[in-house]
Formats: C-alpha cells, sequence, structure tokens
C-alpha cells in the first residue's frame, strides 16, 4: 500500500525526506513535488531502479530521462565538461525549472542517456525535492509522476491514484503550480539549442 506522508513544503522534515530516499537507495520508486510537477523518483545510477520507471509509467523506451542534482558539484560527477554557458544559465536559473543537457560520463547508465551520451541536470527550486537528492547522496529521476500519456499530476492524491499500490511513498507537500514543464536546453552545441520549450524563457 502507498504512504503518503505530509511534508512541510518550504522545510520538508529531515526523517520524511530519509524514509524517501531508503526505498530509492533500495531500489524502489517513490514520487515527490517539484517547482512544475510531481516528480518520479529513482536512484539515478542504479541502472535497475532505473529501468522500473519505465515499467510502471508505460514509457516507451529510448527516451532518455532528466535527473535532479543538488549542486554544480554533482553536476561535474556526471558529466564530462561544465562549459562556462552552462556554468552562466545555472548561476542566472537556477534552483528553477531549467534542464541543462550536458555530455554525460561514461559511468552515467543508459537507461538515464538512452544511447545519447548526454544527461539532462536540473537544481529544482522546490525545497522538497532539493532535500530528498541531498539525504540520497546522488542524482534523482524526476519524470512527471504519471501513466505516459495521462495528464502530469499536481498533487499527491492523484500520484497515488495514478499508481495505486505501485509506489511505496509519496511525499506530499502540497499542490504543485503545474503550467508548463521545465525548460529542455542543450549546451552540447553553440549555440545552444531548447530542446523542449516550458517554464524559463532563455
Amino acid at each position: 500500500m502507498t504512504r503518503v506522508v505530509a511534508v512541510d513544503p518550504r522545510a520538508p522534515a529531515a526523517a520524511a525526506v530519509e524514509a524517501a530516499a531508503a526505498v530509492l537507495r533500495a531500489d524502489g520508486l517513490g514520487a515527490f513535488p517539484t517547482e512544475t510537477f510531481y516528480g518520479l523518483g529513482a536512484a539515478a545510477l542504479r541502472p535497475a531502479a532505473v529501468r522500473r520507471i519505465f515499467d510502471v509509467k508505460g514509457r516507451p523506451e529510448g527516451k532518455p530521462l532528466l535527473v535532479l542534482v543538488d549542486s554544480i558539484a554533482m553536476v561535474e560527477r556526471l558529466t564530462t565538461d561544465v562549459p562556462p554557458r552552462a556554468r552562466a544559465l545555472m548561476d542566472r536559473y537556477w534552483p528553477g525549472a531549467l534542464t541543462l543537457v550536458l555530455r554525460a560520463r561514461a559511468d552515467v547508465p543508459f537507461e538515464i542517456t538512452a544511447g545519447s551520451g548526454t544527461i539532462g541536470v536540473r537544481l529544482s527550486a522546490h525545497a522538497v525535492a532539493r532535500a530528498l537528492v541531498s539525504a540520497l547522496g546522488g542524482p534523482v529521476t524526476a519524470p512527471s509522476a504519471n501513466l505516459s500519456g495521462r495528464p502530469a499530476p499536481t498533487t499527491a492524491a492523484e500520484v497515488a491514484a495514478a499508481f495505486g499500490d505501485t509506489l511505496p511513498l509519496v511525499l506530499d507537500g502540497g499542490a504543485t503550480p503545474g503550467g508548463r514543464p521545465s525548460t529542455v536546453l542543450d549546451v552540447t552545441v553553440d549555440p545552444p539549442r531548447v530542446i523542449r520549450a516550458g517554464a524559463v524563457q532563455v
């Protein structure tokens, strides 16, 4: 049965966040609020856990997954290079709904990159999402916590209704703003290329 745990969206309790991180460490999945929608989290560096995202969502194979980080230092552990233009964008828009696509290190799982050689990274503006990444000590996946083809959820209740008992835990930080998803910008090319127009105008 899905456990829904209420958390303060501005200052989530460490015990609740650690409970969610423990689920992810055990290759489980959990949902949590972001600055746009609720995201579906797995430990991004654990291939078996990431594969479950595709199974649970019914997500088409071959689509890369963006990940949330808690710092530029974590970005540097996932990528081969963070060019000056990417750092300038991080300084201006992070934390926020801007996902930057960078060259991935060889040890980033195929399930994340889909063989593209790149990885999309974001520092979320939502305190719960950032706290979860920090508690795990590594990047967390964050596709919308919905079945593929269904509307992205803005409440924990919508997440629980969509997945039933599939998710061990949902962090309920109240309703999220919804609207447009994060902007996805490829900074491996010059000039950078917008892959998905979204909440941030760049």
